[in-house]
């Protein structure tokens, strides 16, 4: 049902680390004791080696520059050896950092990281990403704790890198903290939305995976719901619809369930049109039934050999016999207008022969004769949706308040969301493998 993450090369990975890192500024004593350019002291916060560190020092700036890495590793065993003050040894794990780039080595690259934002010494424009890349390789390690302490920093250091979010989320589920990684999903979801971008899936995904395992199903169809308006695919419908299914145990319920699979070209496969022909089977609406199977078998998902459904297929055209040709008469007569419960049966009739606009007044008869509110409140806002009146169903599902209130909100999502193009694979940086 979800999709995992995909990970960064470490090959690409390497280059935008590498980018940030060689882009600050070499220390004064790098470069032959010249008086920094105007900003450039302020940006490496006065580092300064010490005179006994100076050569080694000057050796890892020109191996580096080289990419040099058996001149790099020399350069820095001497430098190690010589690192006196704490300038000294962030530089030391500055050039240690670019070393594991060289090599690709990932656990040089995490020491390093780790030596540098625990000195205190690291300039301010470089925590967000040295923050970020840190976090990304806790993340791999599965030391969640660590990860989200340096996600949490560089989103504080104003990080504009768009994985913290979701790793950041994913480290407060895994780390057992399922009401941080819902706020944190939430809040980036909505500050994507803010932004006029469609928010990463795995900002639904993972959240809704650690509350179904939690057994948290009201909320999983609460984040499902808001999962469509960035996604409004016939997938993500079948996949919501279904959670639906499975929590409900009313059969009414389960039939409006169904009808909004199909309004939304969820059913994809046999088992849905099976149960669903079986529920408007047993609510006597035999032209449902019979539209249903047609439709089932011209999307190739029932087989035309298939004699199950072609014997239902059978029986429930003879049953319908003539009743569409009678409705619009029926459906006129003041005994039935004014029986809340005929009423409405009719205006299931009309719709289970597709025509949602002729049951609207019978829903509204329904109504107004007594009849239960929230079913046919409900029922009228479906139709009218079908119809063309959306401005007529939304008004109508903001009225329901009953069982039917997820099945209406979920139309009214239908209603307001144009069809989303499939998600695009999540990609995250490399995480170890």
């Amino acid at each position: 049902m979800f999709n995992r993450f995909r990970s960064m090369s470490a090959t690409a990975m390497a280059a935008v680390l590498g980018c940030a890192l060689m882009a600050t500024a070499a220390p004064a004593s790098a470069q032959k004791k010249e008086k920094p350019k105007k900003g450039e002291e302020a940006k490496g916060e006065g580092l300064s080696a010490s005179k006994g560190f100076a050569p080694a020092l000057k050796k890892m700036t020109d191996a580096t520059t080289a990419k040099d890495t058996a001149a790099l590793q020399a350069a820095l065993t001497e430098g190690q050896g010589t690192a006196t003050t704490p300038d000294d040894k962030y530089l030391t794990a500055f050039y240690q950092l670019q070393l594991g780039i060289l090599n690709k080595d990932q656990t040089i690259q995490a020491q390093a990281l780790d030596t540098m934002l625990d000195s205190g010494r690291t300039p301010p424009e470089n925590l967000a990403v040295y923050n970020f890349f840190s976090g990304n390789f806790a993340y791999g390690a599965k030391d969640y704790p660590k990860a989200i302490k340096r996600l949490e920093a560089a989103k504080a250091a104003g990080s504009t890198e768009p994985n913290v979010p979701v790793l950041l989320m994913d480290s407060y589920l895994n780390a057992g903290q399922v009401e941080q990684g819902l706020a944190t999903a939430k809040a980036a979801i909505e500050a994507s939305r803010a932004a006029g971008q469609r928010p990463s899936d795995e900002l639904y995904v993972r959240p809704i995976k650690a509350l179904q395992a939690a057994k948290r199903n009201n909320e999983v169809l609460d984040l499902m719901t808001l999962r469509l308006r960035d996604y409004n695919q016939p997938t993500v419908w079948r996949q919501t619809l279904f959670i639906a299914l499975q929590s409900n145990q009313d059969k009414e319920i389960g039939l409006d369930i169904f009808r909004l699979m199909r309004a939304t070209g969820a059913m994809q496969e046999r088992p849905e049109y099976a149960e669903y022909a079986a529920l408007a089977t047993e609510a006597a609406l035999p032209g449902e039934v019979v539209a249903l199977i047609k439709a089932g078998k011209q999307s190739n998902v029932i087989p035309a050999s298939d004699a199950k459904f072609n014997e239902l297929l059978k029986s429930q055209t003879e049953r319908m016999g003539d009743e569409e040709s009678t409705l619009t008469a029926y459906a006129q007569k003041p005994s039935t207008l004014s029986n809340p419960k005929v009423a409405g049966a009719t205006g299931d009739a009309m719709v289970g022969y597709g025509r949602h606009a002729d049951a609207i007044p019978l829903y509204k008869a329904a109504l107004a004769a007594g009849g239960d509110k929230d079913l046919w409140t409900y029922r009228l806002g479906v139709a009218q949706a079908q119809s063309g009146d959306t401005a007529g169903a939304k008004a109508s599902f903001a009225q329901v308040t009953g069982p039917r209130k997820r099945l209406a909100e979920l139309w009214t999502v239908k209603i307001d969301t144009p069809a989303a193009a499939p998600a695009a694979p999540a990609a995250t940086p490399a995480t170890g493998n």
